[in-house]
């Protein structure tokens, strides 16, 4: 038997750092649960911003779709995919639509544990 080269477990996140050119926190804060809209100009225009946020931008064309979500839908390390959304929000390719403000922490837990339900049945 033939022994196989492993592959690097490290290689599969540098990748995406690599991405933000290293940065690991954003130009500006969004929360997980904030909502983000592309429209169809702007996927068009993200075309020439790089494949990922091109991915982002075709997740959330016409769709409304929370960062978590889109963390997951483009297999991106939330951290990453934190970085990229500021940047998309900044440059006019993403839409954000801030999370309606919630008083009480049970209501905000609910939140949370709704969007990690979604989340799970990906």
């Amino acid at each position: 038997m033939v022994d196989q080269p492993r592959e690097d477990p490290r290689g599969a996140l540098v990748r995406p750092y690599a991405v933000t050119r290293g940065r690991t926190e954003p130009r500006r804060d969004i929360a997980l649960e904030a909502v983000l809209v592309a429209d169809s100009a702007a996927v068009q225009e993200s075309r020439f911003a790089g494949h990922d946020k091109h991915r982002i931008a075709t997740v959330c064309e016409n769709r409304a779709q929370s960062l978590a979500e889109i963390a997951a839908y483009t297999r991106l390390p939330l951290g990453v995919a934190r970085v990229l959304v500021a940047d998309m929000v900044a440059e006019g390719l993403l839409t954000l639509h801030s999370a309606a403000p919630v008083e009480a922490y049970e209501e905000r837990m609910e939140l949370l544990e709704r969007v990690l339900s979604g989340l799970r049945r990906l």
